[in-house]
């Protein structure tokens, strides 16, 4: 409710303030061009998105040191820690990141915000903006007009800045034009009094504009005006670093719950260093005015005193976080862990990844993979052998002849409720990304991913045909019927096992490629034959009857047709040679027409 009527009073509150002031108008007007400033450079670097930004990310956060130096860099370039929080946040959730490394970029996009307040008071309040902005909005307008992606990306670049700069220029001439009526420096608070007062003006600022920048650049352009009091700035700067969590916040709704750990912890730092600064603040001014003084910052520079302020408040947060940071992700993991759900729901998809294209490629093949690794308990239990089997010492024959109990466990339910509730959300997230990718390689990942997973569902399909004859014959009293669904049963288990040992050399040597699955499949081949053969021989000879051969028969069918599917989906989730030389399996359904089946496809098989 409080929600719903929180956007009519802003607009309430802002219309009177139109109606009331000039200066006021022109002022909000700064801001929002500025915010839009701020929209159209995020949109921008998102258009950079395809691979650049994804592969230094895997290169630049393998310990907290490089996660916090990414965090800096890409927030200074950026100038935007709520995008590289939102973009964190998508590469968490895909499984790209460890929490630790994710709260690392945090604490460094603090830290890079920062430069947003040294660019602003070195330069931007002390020149004419605005007569670099128009160059900058008629050249990014022309670009962002064009079809290439580069060139559109740059165009929303420079348009960014040119509305960045215009939207400084505006903010700062309502100042000037409010100081030449009022002195809005008459209504400043002295003491924690009006330390907390401002603080809490600068959260509330940073929530409705949801940008901790604008706020900031907003607090410069009125302490360069004098228009508020060097005191009262400093705590507007405070409170806009806590509100800004809330933007982490918002982008951790829709995702799961590593997204919603990394918000907490993001609300905790930005907190900590925010009561920090407060109950330090008279400690720090002096701090920052033996700084100024060191580095030639005159004593009537107020902005870029601020500046120094912003910068030490944040890193001293980050001296007294870090100590604490394995112990802030043990907390996050006991607090909220991760539930095991009736309806199996993914662990990778959530839809802010759908706006960073590698990023979305990534969590579709994680969450693939996690229905693979699922399906094979489900396959284990259909075969009544226990999952841990496959992962032991034992020879397949050994791992066969010690399961000879009965795992009479209800497959159709545990399809329902965990393998075909996974897919359809793989398949659904896969349509709607694939919506996004028209074309290009990331397109034929898409469809090589929904292809794996249809070919675990069918195989778990296969062995809960199996299941059904399997339990009855395993005990039967004819010994030669049960000699052979043991076959059946052990070809399952070395194509099981075969897979898991060429995924973990997969894993370890990237040269190796899908040669080893290959092989399996002539291996499969071979075996079923000579199963075949010797159910010919069975027959022949009396020593089964009718029943069991149609069973039998029928059965080999949902074997052979299991072992093929487990073999096509590996191919695709743990074959790791060059993409390239792979592009054949996976261009299968590159032309509009048979994406348009394979969607038809794809959405039948949710609904069936």
């Amino acid at each position: 409710m409080l929600r719903k009527l929180l956007l009519p009073i802003i607009f309430i509150l802002l219309g009177y303030g139109f109606w009331l002031s000039e200066e006021f108008k022109t002022i909000t007007a700064g801001v929002a061009v500025f915010l839009f400033g701020m929209i159209a450079l995020e949109e921008g670097f998102k258009t950079f998105t395809g691979g650049t930004l994804e592969r230094i990310l895997r290169k630049s956060t393998s310990n907290t040191a490089k996660s916090m130096a990414f965090g800096v860099v890409t927030t200074s370039i950026m100038q935007s820690s709520s995008l590289v929080s939102v973009i964190t946040i998508s590469f968490l959730s895909a499984g790209l990141l460890e929490l630790t490394s994710a709260i690392g970029i945090i604490f460094g996009a603090n830290l890079g915000t920062t430069t947003g307040a040294w660019l602003v008071a070195g330069f931007g309040l002390k020149v004419n903006l605005s007569s670099y902005a128009m160059p900058m909005l008629v050249f990014g307008v022309i670009l962002m007009m064009q079809s290439a992606k580069n060139l559109k990306g740059t165009g929303y670049v420079l348009a960014g800045l040119g509305f960045l700069f215009l939207g400084i220029h505006y903010m700062k001439e309502g100042f000037d034009t409010i100081g030449q009526g009022i002195n809005l420096a008459d209504y400043a608070m002295t003491g924690y009094k009006g330390v907390f007062a401002f603080a809490g003006i600068g959260i509330l600022a940073t929530v409705i504009m949801q940008s901790s920048h604008a706020t900031l650049v907003l607090t410069l352009a009125a302490l360069a005006t004098q228009q508020v009091s060097y005191e009262n700035a400093l705590a507007l700067a405070i409170g806009s670093n806590v509100g800004t969590t809330i933007t982490a916040i918002i982008g951790a709704l829709g995702s799961g719950i590593e997204g919603k750990r990394l918000a907490v912890a993001h609300l905790c730092f930005n907190v900590t260093t925010g009561l920090i600064a407060i109950f330090a603040i008279y400690h720090l001014i002096v701090a920052v005015a033996w700084i100024s003084a060191h580095v030639g910052i005159s004593e009537d520079n107020y902005t870029l005193q601020l500046a120094v302020f912003h910068t030490l408040f944040n890193l001293i947060g980050i001296l007294v976080m870090l100590p604490l940071l394995k112990l802030l992700v043990k907390m996050l993991e006991k607090l909220m862990p991760i539930e095991e759900p009736e309806i199996e729901r993914p662990k990778y998809l959530n839809p802010a990844l759908l706006e960073v294209a590698d990023a979305a490629v990534e969590a579709v093949k994680n969450e693939t993979t996690r229905l693979y690794d699922i399906s094979v308990g489900v396959i284990a239990n259909g075969l009544s052998i226990h999952r841990e089997a496959f992962h032991s010492d034992l020879k397949p024959k050994q791992v066969v002849k010690k399961s000879t109990e009965i795992i009479d466990k209800d497959i159709d339910d545990i399809y329902e409720r965990k393998i075909k509730a996974l897919y359809g959300a793989i398949v659904e997230f896969i349509i709607h990304a694939r919506g996004g990718y028209s074309k290009g390689q990331l397109k034929e990942e898409l469809n090589s991913y929904r292809r794996a997973g249809q070919h675990i569902v069918e195989a778990v399909k296969g062995v809960k045909h199996l299941q059904k004859n399997l339990n009855r014959f395993l005990i039967s009293d004819n010994t030669y019927v049960s000699k052979e669904y043991y076959k059946l049963r052990l070809l399952v288990v070395r194509v099981l096992r075969q897979i898991d040992i060429s995924r973990k050399v997969n894993e370890s040597d990237s040269s190796v490629g899908s040669l080893d699955f290959d092989q399996l499949k002539l291996e499969v081949e071979e075996k079923s034959e000579k199963i075949s053969n010797g159910l010919d021989k069975l027959i022949r000879k009396n020593l089964i009857d009718v029943q069991m051969a149609t069973s039998l028969m029928n059965d080999m069918s949902y074997c052979k047709e299991t072992c093929w599917d487990l073999i096509e989906a590996a191919i695709v989730l743990f074959s790791t040679a060059d993409r390239d030389d792979q592009s054949a399996m996976r261009s299968i359904a590159l032309d509009e027409h048979e994406i348009a089946e394979i969607a038809e496809a794809a959405e039948t098989e949710v609904t069936h």
